[in-house]
């Protein structure tokens, strides 16, 4: 998962269990992990490791970073989304470039105690 993604996704986790909820995140696995879909129950009492690959914190979309929270409060949960609207010019080249990019928080975002 890139760290913009990444980014979005740690300030809605962060502001949930801050809030003492519990919730699933769920997410589209990629293919070369199977190509299934992957969730987690988010506990506030369970440690989180967020690992970006750079040093800058990427700027924040707003809409997208409400949609997830809107996501997240839902009985469904937080469902990892791709970033829709007006994306920054860096994002849309990426995007062109490579229109499969699957986000796979299941890299970054790691519980202390394994999914088994």
């Amino acid at each position: 998962m890139d760290d913009r993604a990444l980014t979005h996704l740690q300030i809605v986790i962060v502001n949930k269990l801050r809030k003492g909820e519990s919730f699933v995140m769920s997410w589209k696995d990629s293919p070369d992990v199977g190509d299934g879909r992957s969730a987690v129950w988010m506990h506030p009492h369970m440690l989180l490791y967020f690992k970006f690959d750079g040093g800058r914190v990427p700027a924040i979309n707003e809409e997208w970073l409400a949609e997830l929270a809107e996501s997240a409060d839902s009985s469904r949960g937080l469902v990892v989304t791709a970033e829709r609207g007006d994306l920054p010019e860096l994002d849309q080249r990426r995007r062109r470039e490579n229109p499969e990019t699957v986000l796979n928080p299941a890299r970054s975002v790691e519980p202390a105690v394994p999914l088994d």
